[in-house]
């Protein structure tokens, strides 16, 4: 069955048909350069308020997907929402075009990953113009075009030069059959998750960014984000940076001082044994020659030495990637390294464990462990027949193992060193231990961070060399700015060398260098950067990529940055997002940005998935969105996605179908139609004034869901408005009215905002000449509208800060939400943390703000 066949709507001679009009409306907007922001490098006395809306840039690995199309309809919707309204929109495009998925399908192709990527670019392209997407095109970048990776290395050597960019080895997971790095991501099992080879781990010399440096400022900086960016968001980038305030104390083991970092120092009474990482240093230095007399049997694995035992469990946890190896639930295992550390609290000798529980790069890899306390060191010393004392009170009534919540301290006494917890509340004891580890040379106060420092090194070929020339005897030497960029070689290179090697490495023509410094001999970096470098910073570039005297035009990013409407995925919570943040303060540093936050708003869509599961070749479940488009049109397919639900709910396709949209929109199609034929130049009859009344209060609700971007909500009211006119024509007071002009007038402009083709078509046959998208959005009478509207007070602490027109049945989450974008409210909650919302539907919002 044809496209056609299924879509039509209509007579004969008037059928509403989807595809036939795509054509000429892109080649109108194009010749007409509609959706050009009107000031893009500077102000150039544009009063016009303005507005950055910008989709996470999309990976070309092919032909656009569903993921795709809910992104971009998203972001397109509040483009042109924004530009209805009277603001000048930069609405961008451009190409995350670096990354292994080219190389592996290069591979696979024999081909050159330039022409994958490029083919694929093209498809895409063209896909996003017939998808009706509102860009401007002058924006358009490709990340791996060595105009843009020029500033990747640019950017990198400004960071070198401060210390944020080092060089360290590090234990990393190895694929011997892709032959690169992977993130712990991406191994599940111990296996990598592309071609399923059992995962090694190699001590490979990386890059890093020091993104630790930034820790508390990434935390802190988060309030200028609450109420603009989803709190689940914000709670998961608290978590991955974990801020921890504690202490660190020092054990001996012989000679050799080993630091634990603990957020429970007043539990040292109870430490009964010590857990190393197994990548930790100070394991082989610490390791027995052989098991001391009268080791328990549990202890060893079964191995006739210490050392055994330790190569053996270090190969099996070598297998496990971090996620697997702290998960809840899992049996813990370890072995004894034949060693013993001093209580620096009892005094007491307890052994010293490795155990993968324990992450190397976590506080400092190594913990005292508190059975009694803590539930995992409980699950442990039962497996390993361990000590186990209880350094807090639990209540008569607890009949749990480790007891993790408030009483006095108890067992936590030694009066030879002068130091006594009992009866203490916990926050006393802490304050009280640490005062004496400090006073006695066995620990201090701290503060340490669960986040990482960022590694970037990758052993690929399509990506940013790393702009660093290693020289045997000036050292790591930085390529000078006038010889950037570093550029891939186009030829004599492997994608896939023998022995370990990264293909550049394989391309000695390439390699072989003079030093800039002492003109010798010398060899280019061989590394290639992670392609979050080139995502961390390409909205900066977007408003001049031509711009060739650094990395982003001054001018542009003063004028549009930071991004007003930032959408994509939660997945990218604790990476893309985070690294944005990072650079976005590091370029702040450097006095190149004004702004700390890249993002001023954040939505997450959520995923479009198949009876109930997510889309993948293996499940078989995948839907093709070049099919949904052929049968269905552009405009259904992005109306099914929007009205579906809240932007940030999944879409399960099983659940939806494009037929009702399609209905819908056919039945604007024939309403325009029928209005534009008839003889308007009568007076208006009897029942307009009531009409025109439904009309206005339809356009003000619409106008708050939009506001709120309740998208699903905005389409309902449309819906309702199609539905009045209809009636109006069938029963009065008729096509020939001018209410029911000024309500189809008002449809099909704010319906240009999610089907812009058929309000383009809708809008001619009206009679119009000019494009729905030079109209606006319609304005509603507030007279018209009084009794259906009610003002909203809008207050932080109790004190008013702002107020809103909003229609009397607004809903809870819509009115909360324009109450959090109020920038009065959010000036008025300024640093402080948002404690909690109270919303008094319709009348009050409540922001309850803790300082």
């Amino acid at each position: 069955m044809s496209h056609s066949d299924q879509i039509q709507v209509g007579t004969t001679k008037e059928v509403y048909d989807p595809h036939a009009i795509i054509d000429k409306w892109v080649k109108v907007w194009e010749d007409k350069r509609t959706f050009e922001a009107h000031c893009l490098t500077s102000d150039d006395g544009e009063t016009r308020a303005r507005a950055y809306v910008v989709s996470m840039f999309p990976y070309p690995s092919g032909d656009l997907h569903m993921g795709h199309a809910e992104v971009y309809s998203i972001s397109d919707a509040v483009a042109r929402y924004l530009r209805s309204r009277g603001a000048d929109v930069l609405n961008p495009i451009g190409w995350d075009s670096f990354g292994l998925p080219a190389e592996n399908a290069a591979l696979k192709r024999n081909l050159d990953p330039r022409n994958w990527t490029f083919d694929n670019i093209a498809v895409q392209a063209e896909s996003f113009r017939r998808l009706g997407m509102s860009f401007d095109w002058r924006t358009r970048l490709h990340t791996s075009d060595p105009e843009y990776y020029r500033w990747n290395q640019w950017l990198f050597l400004r960071m070198y030069e401060r210390g944020l960019a080092f060089r360290k080895e590090a234990a990393v997971n190895w694929c011997p059959v892709d032959q690169t790095v992977l993130a712990n991501e991406q191994v599940i099992g111990g296996q990598c998750e592309r071609c399923g080879t059992d995962v090694v781990q190699r001590a490979l010399t990386q890059w890093f960014f020091r993104t630790t440096a930034y820790a508390q400022r990434l935390l802190d900086d988060m309030a200028q984000l609450e109420g603009a960016w989803p709190s689940e968001i914000l709670a998961m980038q608290r978590n991955w940076i974990g801020r921890s305030e504690g202490a660190y104390i020092d054990f001996q083991v012989g000679d050799e001082p080993m630091r634990v970092f603990t957020t429970r120092p007043d539990t040292v009474f109870g430490a009964t044994y010590m857990v190393l990482a197994p990548e930790h240093a100070l394991v082989d230095k610490l390791t027995a020659r052989q098991w001391p007399a009268g080791t328990n049997p549990r202890w060893t694995g079964g191995h006739a030495s210490p050392a055994d035992a330790i190569e053996a469990y270090r190969r099996q946890a070598s297998l496990k990637s971090d996620i697997e190896r702290q998960a809840e639930g899992r049996e813990k295992t370890g072995v004894f390294i034949g060693a013993y550390a001093t209580n620096p609290a009892t005094g007491a000798s307890i052994p010293v464990f490795i155990a993968d529980y324990v992450l190397v790069g976590y506080g400092t890899g190594a913990i005292m462990a508190v059975p009694g306390q803590d539930e995992r060191d409980w699950e442990f010393a039962e497996v390993f027949d361990l000590p186990i004392i209880r350094t807090v009170r639990p209540p008569a009534d607890f009949d749990g193992k480790a007891y993790t919540g408030q009483g006095p301290a108890i067992n936590s006494a030694n009066p030879d060193d002068g130091i006594s917890l009992d009866g203490l509340a916990i926050d006393e004891a802490k304050r009280t231990i640490i005062d004496w580890l400090a006073g006695t040379g066995h620990g201090e106060a701290a503060v340490t961070y669960r986040l990482r420092d960022w590694l970037l090194s990758r052993q690929r070929y399509w990506g940013t060399p790393i702009p660093i020339i290693h020289c045997p005897d000036c050292g790591e030497v930085p390529v000078p700015d006038d010889q950037l960029p570093v550029r891939l070689p186009e030829r004599g290179y492997q994608l896939r060398p023998e022995g370990g090697r990264s293909p550049l490495e394989s391309c000695q023509e390439w390699v072989q260098v003079s030093c800039p410094q002492c003109g010798g001999a010398a060899r280019r970096d061989t590394d290639t950067m992670d392609t979050f470098v080139d995502s961390s910073w390409y909205f900066l570039r977007y408003p001049n990529p031509a711009y060739s005297d650094g990395p982003f035009d001054p001018a542009g990013v003063a004028r549009w940055m930071p991004v007003d409407e930032y959408i994509g995925g939660k997945e990218h919570a604790t990476g893309h997002l985070m690294y944005a943040r990072f650079l976005t303060k590091v370029l702040h540093d450097l006095g190149m940005v004004s702004f700390t936050e890249p993002f001023a708003r954040l939505t997450n869509q959520g995923q479009v998935i198949m009876a109930g599961k997510a889309m993948s070749k293996s499940l078989g479940n995948l839907v093709n969105l070049q099919e949904q488009i052929s049968a269905y049109g552009p405009d259904a397919v992005r109306v099914t996605m929007l009205f579906a639900g809240p932007p940030e709910d999944d879409i399960d396709w099983a659940d939806v179908s494009p037929t009702g949209a399609v209905k819908w929109l056919a039945r604007i199609w024939r309403l325009a139609g029928d209005i534009g034929t008839a003889d308007a130049t009568g007076p208006a009859t009897a029942g307009a004034s009531e009409l025109r009344q439904t009309v206005h209060r339809l356009i003000a609700q619409a106008t708050v869901q939009m506001d709120g971007r309740r998208l699903n909500v905005a389409i309902a009211r449309l819906m309702e408005l199609t539905s009045t006119l209809r009636k109006a024509i069938d029963n009065g007071p008729g096509a020939a009215d001018p209410a029911v002009r000024e309500g189809a007038e008002a449809l099909v402009r704010m319906l240009s905002c999610f089907a812009p083709f058929t309000a383009e078509e809708a809008w001619e046959r009206l009679g119009h000449e000019a494009s729905v998208c030079d109209h606006g959005w319609p304005v509603a009478d507030p007279a018209l509208v009084a009794e259906e509207t009610i003002t909203s007070i809008f207050q932080v602490n109790g004190k008013v800060r702002d107020r809103a027109v909003v229609a009397t049945d607004v809903d809870e989450a819509t009115l909360r939400e324009l109450a959090l974008r109020s920038d009065k409210v959010r000036q008025a909650v300024g640093d402080g943390d948002i404690a909690k919302v109270v919303v008094r539907v319709p009348k009050l919002v409540n922001v309850v703000v803790a300082h």
